[in-house]
This record gives structure tokens, sequence and C-alpha cells, in this order.
């Protein structure tokens, strides 16, 4: 589960992910081929804009009929599956680097999101997920009258 936070957190983090990564990849043996097969989590890129959250999901080879997105107590989830391509024979591949398999991620949404009227659109395998906000959590600009102190 993932909160939608400021970039520079989002950054951060996954920079010492990186940095940790590198420093155990020398120490253990590399994983198999077949483990390849193993669970996968798609990436995904979070942006606002004045009116809206956008999610936009990479989901190549992953047909609509396989994606579930769905919200419940602030929470979006979006469950999907990659499926291996059986037009190839497994013992035919020389190497597999894709993952397969199924996913779901997480995002606890702000209760500045009106969850009625989230709309998800899947084109050229990425998913986009728009979450309006909510009309009073927008930004608003009232315009001040300035007097002068002798009226």
């Amino acid at each position: 589960m993932s909160s939608i936070t400021g970039w520079d957190t989002y950054y951060g983090f996954c920079g010492l992910q990186e940095q940790v990564g590198r420093l155990f990849e020398g120490s253990f043996p590399r994983r198999s081929d077949n483990l390849a097969l193993a669970a996968w989590a798609p990436a995904v890129d979070i942006y606002q804009t004045e009116s809206e959250l956008v999610l936009k999901v990479d989901l190549p080879d992953v047909t609509e009929k396989d994606l579930d997105v769905r919200v419940e107590n602030n929470m979006l989830t979006i469950r999907g599956e990659r499926k291996f391509e059986k037009e190839v024979e497994q013992e035919n591949y020389l190497r597999v680097e894709r993952t397969y398999g199924t996913f779901s991620r997480s995002f606890r949404l702000p209760n500045s999101v009106d969850n009625e009227a989230i709309k998800a659109d899947y084109q050229n395998g990425v998913l986009t997920v728009t979450l309006p906000k909510r009309a009073e959590s927008k930004p608003k600009q009232v315009k001040v009258n300035v007097t002068n102190g002798n009226n």
C-alpha cells in the first residue's frame, strides 16, 4: 500500500531502495530464469493539477479484461494479470526477463478526491486513472478590495 505524497519523498525512498539493492546485489546469487515468472508490480507515475490527481500505470501486454480498478474506503486498488505468451513454447525461449503473473497496487487517497467521479482509461499499454478533486478542495482566488483609510 502506498500513500499519494509529494515527489521528493518518493524520489528519496526510491534512491535509498536502489542503493540497498546494489549493496546486496553481489552478495547473493542472481535469481534463476524460472523466478522471472514470479509476481510483479507495474511502474506508476502520479502527478496533480489544480483540479485532479492522475495515475499512469505501465501495463504492457495486459488486456483490459484482465484489469480490475476499485475504490473502497479511500483506497484505490489496481489488480490484474500479465499472462505468459502461449504462442511460443516456453522451452524455446533463450531468455525471459519480463515478469508475468498477477499484480496488485494500492494507494491511499486523500480526502480531497471525489471518489464518485474517478475515471480510468486504458490505451497502448498504459492505464490512466483520473481522480478529480472535490470542488471545496480546489484552490480559490478571492479578490480583496483595498480602500483608502480616509473613506
